[in-house]
């Protein structure tokens, strides 16, 4: 059977979005690939022709999701919204309640640190890429802590609190929790740091023994 130029490139394409759902909602290792292929409308057998295995689908789709959160922190830098505006962005209840379109750092990271080196260091160079463009929003800030480091932690620190927000079952909790996120990552966005204070020495005791 003959198909139209464009289909094994759509198909595959199929794949890595169910995939990437479907990973993000219930988890890597949960997520069968019967379960994937029936979703997408394929049959088992449909997918080797695209995948070598189940491994080399979890690196793409993950890279895939990464790419899309990065292009969606892109369109929210060019509104002007500033650092507020990305935090916000990823610190929200349509977030927390939405894992499988949501950030697969949230969702995943648990299971990216047991995939293969080579999904790890296709993780870590979206990572990389998307704290370079929050690092953007953090020039105007005054500090001695390079802005890229700064952005990082600003990022594990949303990445935390999603997890802890979706972790209890108190919805108004739940929303707290995204709300004392917000704070804190704006207060770590607006710091100037400054150097650690040494112990000083033991002042001399004067003749008079004050």
């Amino acid at each position: 059977m003959r198909f139209e130029k464009g289909h094994k490139e759509s198909t595959r394409r199929r794949i890595i979005d169910v995939a990437s759902r479907r990973f993000r909602r219930d988890g890597a290792s949960a997520s069968g690939l019967a379960g994937i292929m029936a979703e997408a409308g394929l049959t088992n057998g449909a997918f080797y022709p695209h995948f070598e295995s189940k491994d080399v689908l979890v690196r793409e789709a993950l890279s895939d999701a990464m790419s899309h959160r990065h292009t969606e922190l892109k369109r929210e830098s060019e509104t002007g919204s500033g650092i507020e505006g990305a935090i916000r962005g990823y610190l929200n209840k349509s977030h927390l309640v939405g894992s499988e379109e949501g950030c697969p750092s949230a969702a995943l990271l648990p299971e990216i640190s047991r995939q293969p080196e080579q999904t790890r260091k296709a993780y870590e160079e979206r990572l990389l890429a998307y704290v370079t463009t929050l690092a953007e929003h953090l020039f105007s800030h005054v500090g001695s802590v390079p802005p890229d480091r700064r952005a990082m932690g600003i990022f594990s620190l949303m990445v935390g609190t999603l997890q802890i927000a979706r972790a209890v079952t108190d919805e108004s909790l739940a929303e707290d929790i995204l709300e004392g996120g917000v704070e804190a990552a704006l207060m770590l966005a607006q710091e100037t740091t400054r150097p650690v204070a040494t112990k000083s020495a033991t002042p001399a005791q004067s003749g008079d023994g004050v």
